[in-house]
Formats: C-alpha cells, structure tokens, sequence
C-alpha cells in the first residue's frame, strides 16, 4: 500500500474515532471519550495495516487486549466511584470503532465510513429514540415484527424464477412489491403516529396520501356529512343556524383541501415506485407524471390559500399497513395485474393495456404502476406507452374518489370536489394527450 493511501487511511479512521469520542464526551461518558476513541479506531487500523507482516492473528489479538482493559477499566471506576453502571453502550462502541479502524484498511472504505456515521448517530439519538419506544403502544410493535416478518422471513424464502403463463408470476419478486408499498405505507403510519393530532393540514394531507389517499377521502367526506345532518336538525335556530352553515363551509373546505393534497400526494408516491422499480427509465417515465404532480400540487395550493381553517383536528386513525392479510391480497391483486397485462399485450398489443390501467387504477393505483415499470425496466413495455398506463390509472383512481367524496359528502363539499378534480382530469388529460 503506498504511504498516501495508508496516510489517508488511518485519517479517516482518526476522523470517525474523533466524531464518535466528541459524542461520547458530551454525555459525559465515564469509560471513553473525545481522546480514547480516536486511539481506538487508530489501534484498529495500525493493527490491520501490520496484519500482513505479523499475521491476521494480530486484529483479533488486538481485540482481545481491547476488551480486556475495558474491563480493567470499568473495575477500577466502580471500586473508585462505587455507582454502578450498567450499560454497555460506550464498550460496545468502543469495540466497534476498533473494528471500523481495522475495516478501513482492509475494507470498503466507503461502507467503514457509513458504519462509524451509524455508530454516531445511534449514539445521539439515544433521547429520541428511547421516547419513540416509550410512545409505541402494542399494535405499533406489533407493526413493526409484521414487517420483519414481511420482509425478513417469507421475502428470502420465496422462489426467485416465473411460473405460470407468459412467464410472469414470479413469487420473489411479486413479494417484493408489497414488502415496497408496505414500507412507504409503514412510514406514513409511523409519522402519523409521531405526528397525529398535532398534524395541521398540510401535513395530514401528505399522510393521507402516504397511508391511503382513497381513505382519507371517504373519511373527511363522512366528516362533513355528518356536519351537515346536524346542522339540518338546528336550522330553526336563527343566527346560531347561520353560524353552524358558515362552519360547515369551512369544514368542506378543509376537508376538500386535505383530499386534494392527499391526492396530489398519491402521485409522488407514484414517482417513488417508478424510480426503485425502474431507475433506468425514471427520467422518461417521470417527467410527465411529474408535471401531473406539479399540477395538483398547484391545485392542492389554491385550496389550501382559499380554505379559512387550517386545523384538520384529528387525523382518522390509520389502521396498521404491515397485517399480513392485507399484504397477501395486494399480493394477489398484483399477480392478476400483472398477468392481465401480459395477457392483453399478446392479444392486443399495447393498446390492449388500457382497459386494464383503467380498472385495476379505480381502486389502486399502486399494481399497475408496479407492474408496467416493471416491464419498462425489462424493455418488454415501450416508455411512453408506460407513463400513459399509470397517468390513466391515476386518472381512474380520481374518479373514483371523486365519486366517493360527492357520494358521501355534504352539498358544500361537493362543489369544491367537482372543480378541483373536475380540473385535475383537464389536467390529467391535456397531458395524456399533449405530451410529447
């Protein structure tokens, strides 16, 4: 190894051992600190960088010594203080940093440096990420191992080859997608419950979006129907009728502002989809849906400067995203998708496709998006075809939760409704349309 390389080495591993000490210090560690961690990560890449000449046996021995004065240490401070300390935190890091020194050498650089900025990290947040236990209640725990169990467990075990007709029922991949669309179902679940009764309307929007933006619609919808019906019953009431009138236009015009921000919302988890399943074809694929997304954002906008009250209150109650039922249905809901796409693109050819982008886009847009990304990513879809397919299901799924809030909602919601979605698919449509 030249002596630039090796100088570099053992500076990086300087640096991350001077960023973990300076933690350590500040929380008034009383085994390690802003000097003793630096010489740790050094001791690890010294001992690397003499491995050739002395042998592999010198790292190991290395981390041997280490932790026994880590012991010797900790003896000697409770003899002395006589306050026991139980955790383990600062020799655990102390011992990782050792080896994060000794990686930098013989190593990735790139993921030494990425494994010392966890460390750092995991050692600052101690305070926060102790109170999000705290707040964690049975069914977010319970949400998280049904995650693992996702992603960890049946994910790995799934045949990763096509079955099937047309070769495209793969169970590895179908799996997959759903482990994607949990995980950004999950995060939105988890914001939601950081963030809850304390989201104002922007940012309910956004998690209704994030969650389920067809929920969110049927649930502000009812919100002010229910709004309606009472103040029906209190007409008799004179002015005090009046006043409950003009708070149920306000109420329409919050709960019309968080479905359209939900919605736009929608199309930006679209974007996320298209650009983990096929990053290849992101920019072709992406800037159309993209500019659907800046025309809702725009109409999302216009509702929230034109809406008098900002607070939604509280936010529905998210039900968890992570159940194994539900995930097995979009599971099954994906493999038809996919299956009837490939079945009518060799029938129909492309144009076969749109009847399914239709209907499958009414309730969820998240399969078709999937699945023709997917065959973009293949090259077994052609591009423009493949924007269309899920602009025009997000189309469907615009209509379908118009319907649902003009349904459901009071009169005063349904005006709101019928101008900004009746926009949106102008929109929606000069674009489908219009693009080059």
């Amino acid at each position: 190894m030249e002596l630039r390389q090796t100088l570099t080495k053992l500076g990086i591993a300087l640096a991350l051992g001077l960023l973990v000490g300076l933690q350590r210090e500040r929380s008034e560690s009383r085994v390690a600190g802003v000097r003793t961690f630096p010489l740790i990560a050094l001791f690890g890449a010294v001992a690397a960088l003499a491995s050739p000449v002395l042998g592999t046996w010198f790292v190991a021995a290395g981390a041997v010594a280490l932790a026994a004065l880590l012991v010797v240490s900790n003896v000697a401070k409770f003899r002395i203080d006589r306050e026991p300390d139980p955790g383990l935190t600062t020799e655990i890091a102390a011992m990782l940093m050792y080896a994060v020194g000794a990686y930098v050498v013989v190593g990735h650089t790139a993921a030494a440096v990425a494994v010392g900025g966890a460390v750092v990290l995991l050692l600052h947040l101690k305070q926060p990420l102790h109170h999000l236990v705290e707040r964690m209640g049975e069914r977010d725990v319970t949400a998280v191992m049904q995650f693992a169990l996702i992603t960890l467990i049946i994910l790995p075990i799934l045949p990763n080859r096509a079955y099937g007709p047309y070769a495209v029922l793969n169970p590895h991949k179908i799996w997959w997608m759903v482990v994607l669309i949990v995980g950004i179902s999950l995060g939105g679940y988890v914001a939601y419950k950081l963030l809850g009764a304390r989201a104002g309307a922007l940012l309910g929007g956004v998690l209704g979006g994030l969650i389920s933006s067809t929920a969110t619609t049927v649930s502000y919808a009812r919100r002010t129907s229910d709004g309606d019906a009472r103040a029906n019953g209190d007409d008799s009431a004179g002015d005090g009728g009046a006043t409950k009138h003009k708070a149920l236009h306000a109420t329409a015009g919050l709960a019309a502002m968080v479905i359209v921000i939900a919605s736009a919302v929608s199309f930006g988890r679209v974007l996320v989809e298209v650009a983990v399943v096929a990053p290849n074809q992101f920019r072709e694929i992406g800037l159309p849906l993209g500019a659907m997304l800046a025309w809702m954002a725009v109409l999302a906008a216009a509702a929230y400067w034109s809406c008098r009250e900002r607070d939604p209150g509280d936010l529905p109650a998210a039900g968890n995203p992570a159940e194994l039922k539900p995930a097995v249905i979009f599971g099954v809901l994906y493999a038809i998708v996919i299956l009837a796409v490939a079945f009518m693109k060799d029938r129909f050819g492309d144009i076969g496709l749109y009847p399914v982008a239709i209907i499958s886009g009414l309730t969820d847009m998240d399969a078709i998006t999937l699945s023709t990304a997917n065959l973009a990513h293949e090259g077994r879809l052609d591009v423009r075809t493949t924007w269309r397919l899920i602009l025009l299901a997000g189309l469907a799924n615009t209509v379908f939760k118009g319907f649902a809030a003009i349904s459901l909602g009071s009169a005063a919601l349904r005006g709101r409704i019928m101008v900004l979605f009746g926009l949106a698919l102008a929109g929606g449509g000069a674009i489908f349309f219009l693009w080059p």
